[in-house]
């Protein structure tokens, strides 16, 4: 009986710190290869420049782990995501309020790039990427027959000055 309570003990500490450390877990594990660039959308429409000046423009940090934080927490709280084919441009994406792979890319994108702007900080980037996900570096998509699953959408911040580059999956918020 001992042995079992401390078998359990030892699972659920194991369980607790994967889960306070999952972030850091999946990026150890989990990477990305960009294969090239999707569209990068300027936001022109006013619904969604309206959108984005009630519910984003308040960000008082000017850090860049800030402005993925919300950009994040904005695409996963306005958009729904659906397998079929959509519109990538996230000025028609404020309406339709679902959206692929690729619509996340292009509309976390847009809101991180519109907050740059508004903050003034010219020398970070967001561009959407299509590419490979590697796990344990392995290409995942190798497995796969369907051509849903041929290649990721994920978007790269890129700071112009250093070349820090940041990929960012937010559809896996």
């Amino acid at each position: 009986m001992k042995i079992l309570k401390r078998i359990l003990q030892v699972i659920l500490i194991i369980l607790v710190i994967g889960f306070v450390f999952r972030g850091w877990i999946y990026r150890q594990i989990v990477t990305y290869k960009s294969t090239g660039e999707r569209v990068n959308y300027t936001a022109t429409n006013e619904n969604l420049i309206s959108y984005f000046e009630e519910n984003i423009v308040n960000v008082k940090d000017t850090k860049i782990e800030e402005i993925i934080n919300v950009g994040l927490s904005t695409t996963s709280q306005l958009l729904e995501f659906t397998a079929s084919k959509n519109y990538n441009n996230p000025n028609k994406l404020i309406d339709t309020k679902t959206a692929n792979r690729i619509g996340y890319a292009t509309f976390f994108s847009s809101i991180c790039n519109y907050l740059l702007e508004k903050k003034n900080i010219r020398d970070w980037k967001a561009v959407p990427h299509k590419g490979q996900l590697y796990f344990l570096g392995v290409n995942v998509h190798q497995y796969f027959d369907s051509p849903f699953f041929k290649d990721h959408d994920f978007a790269i911040i890129q700071n112009k000055n250093t070349g820090e580059i940041l990929a960012v999956d937010p559809i896996n918020k």
